[in-house]
């Protein structure tokens, strides 16, 4: 009997990426193939069978529904493949919260799902994507994996898809989890859960979007007018994610239209455009039909909302219910 295999599903970014000199700071992602990054990587040594397939090699700025049912269709046959231990997916970070929160809230819990990217391209001086990747073969290969839902491995840390952020541009310490730090540390030699599992045997919570809603996201400036959810409304919005200033907060003219929004039937969103921080409901958001994002950013709060809309969820309570859940 062969082996159980990681299958890896490669789509880009910056673990993909090259620059042509070493000291180079600007670089073009997504120009390794996943046969060759899967070569470079044997070549370390490590203990682990992998099979690759190409989704993409592209910027993560691109990726989008297209690209993210296919990562869904994949995984799912590998959730249904006895032979396959787990999934690894190489993905661009700029948009890597989105695409793990998507995959987290219509996958089941049954095996481990682990995104993995870099801060710096294959050929920069101080390179992250090999040792990242060895990271996230020791995570996607340990059975206490499965039960948390989605992964993200980034910097030595394991972090749960709904908590993890892009919170700084550069660095490898680039990404954060709130309001749970880091699940687990990893290193390519060892691997330490910092708490149980959380979602064990769990099913998917919710169906894939056939069609994903338009659900934009309004980031709230001073001075700014109820205009600008008006024309959002015009344009023919679903929903509408408010990265609001404070814990949700917006000036009264852009509040009385996002009330008038709520009831034509548009599901509103408060979210927070701080880096991080609850936000909570408040007393007028059942008078309003409003949501609060809780933990959830404005990126991630788009994503849920878009997976709920898609669901026939609408009703703001049960829209909160949602938000509310870990």
């Amino acid at each position: 009997m062969r082996e159980p295999f990681i299958l890896v599903l490669a789509t880009g970014g910056t673990i993909a990426g090259q620059a042509g000199s070493a000291t180079r700071r600007d670089y073009r992602p997504g120009q390794i193939d996943i046969a060759t990054f899967l070569d470079d990587f044997a070549a370390l040594g490590v203990d682990a069978r992998l099979e690759g397939r190409q989704v993409a090699n592209i910027d993560s700025a691109n990726i989008g529904p297209a690209i993210w049912c296919d990562l869904h269709e994949g995984i799912g046959a590998a959730m249904d493949d006895p032979g396959c231990a787990g999934v690894i997916i190489t993905h661009g970070t700029d948009t890597a919260e989105e695409t793990a929160f998507l995959l987290d809230l219509t996958l089941p819990t049954t095996k481990p799902v682990v995104l993995v990217g870099a801060m710096r391209p294959a050929d920069a001086v101080g390179s992250d994507g090999l040792r990242n990747f060895a990271n996230a073969v020791r995570v996607a290969a340990d059975p206490e994996a499965k039960g948390r839902g989605v992964l993200l491995v980034m910097g030595d840390q394991v972090l749960s898809a709904r908590d993890a952020r892009k919170a700084r541009t550069t660095g490898s310490n680039a990404f954060e989890g709130f309001p749970r730090g880091a699940v687990a540390l990893a290193t390519p030699a060892s691997l330490d859960w910092l708490q149980p599992q959380w979602r064990k045997d769990e099913p998917a919570r919710w169906q894939f979007p056939a069609e994903f809603p338009e659900v934009p996201i309004l980031h709230c400036y001073a001075g700014q007018t109820g205009d600008s959810v008006r024309r959002l409304v015009e344009a023919g919005a679903e929903g509408i994610v408010l990265a609001g200033l404070g814990d949700g907060n917006a000036p009264d003219s852009v509040r009385e239209a996002l009330t008038d929004a709520a009831q034509q039937g548009i599901v509103v969103v408060r979210a927070t455009r701080a880096n991080e921080g609850l936000v909570d409901r408040e007393p007028e958001d059942d008078a309003n039909g409003f949501v609060a994002a809780r933990a959830l950013g404005p990126a991630k709060a788009r994503i849920l909302l878009q997976v709920l809309i898609a669901n026939g969820v609408t009703d703001p309570a049960r829209v909160q219910e949602a938000f509310g859940r870990r």
